[in-house]
């Protein structure tokens, strides 16, 4: 007996499987489930008492704010400040320098980014405190804000650079074309119209080179300054030696944290304006 079915009735038809929708659906609650799963394993097993004690006591959080963290934030700030300025003065010269038809100024922009971007900052901070021994009578004005903002800015020029001279690549050459043709110089055409639309481009990247250098000045205690001069990680680590517990270090963390969660927030905002001029 034959079981084929008839041509003219329909074949079965074969369950489907899950719609690519209904696959991500299911991916994302596993990944839920996986992320409740590692949180509630680390909540029960850690010894909240102890982290209590060692992080988070509150009489040390409250002798922090007292022995005057609130100058040690001011003085990050200072710092930071300071070096951008440096460093963004000097990145456009580099950046210039690099975009330069002189090829001596190109080639030595070219070492001078590469050389720096490729130290670690805190070999620059060790080299600049023992100037004064390489060279006799050597003295930096400003003790100890110019040491601080020369080191930090001669390493964030190195960075600033390259992150300026993308953006006066990225403005059309035909508004400078057009400007030379009305017999504006060169140099009047890159400061009047060429710079203030790469500014405008790079701003976003230029506030992340910011925060960087925000937690770069926690490098500062490499050249010993003194208690009054101490920014927020130098203030943290002696109050934490002097406390013996990590709690001053952790109130100096979200103090960094004031600083760098707005600047991250106004990046992206930037960053979006931005595209959206665009």
């Amino acid at each position: 007996m034959s079981t084929a079915s008839s041509p003219g009735t329909d074949a079965p038809v074969e369950r489907r499987g899950l719609s690519p929708r209904q696959r991500a659906q299911r991916s994302r609650w596993i990944q839920y489930g996986v992320l409740v799963v590692v949180v509630v394993v680390a909540a029960v097993s850690a010894d909240w008492g102890q982290i209590v004690s060692v992080f988070f006591k509150p009489e040390f959080i409250k002798s922090t704010f007292e022995d005057g963290i609130l100058q040690a934030l001011v003085k990050t700030i200072e710092y930071t400040a300071g070096a951008f300025v440096i460093g963004l003065l000097g990145g456009t010269l580099l950046a210039l320098m690099k975009l330069s038809q002189v090829g001596p100024y190109r080639w030595i922009a070219t070492a001078y980014i590469e050389f720096f971007r490729g130290l670690p900052a805190i070999v620059v901070f060790i080299a600049f405190s023992l100037l004064p021994l390489a060279f006799e009578g050597l003295t930096i004005p400003w003790d100890p804000y110019g040491v601080v903002w020369l080191a930090l800015g001669i390493v964030a020029s190195a960075y600033m650079a390259e992150v300026i001279r993308a953006g006066i690549q990225a403005v059309p050459r035909g508004q400078v074309e057009a400007a030379r043709s009305l017999g504006m110089p060169a140099g009047l055409a890159m400061r009047k119209i060429v710079l203030p639309q790469a500014f405008r481009i790079v701003l976003p990247p230029l506030t992340n080179d910011l925060i960087l250098l925000v937690k770069d000045s926690s490098l500062v205690f490499m050249i010993g300054v003194a208690a009054d001069g101490y920014e927020l990680t130098g203030f943290g680590r002696d109050l934490a030696n002097t406390y013996s517990n990590l709690t001053p270090i952790v109130v100096c963390g979200f103090c960094y944290l004031l600083i760098t969660l707005p600047l991250g927030i106004l990046a992206r905002r930037l960053e979006a304006r931005t595209a959206r001029t665009r």
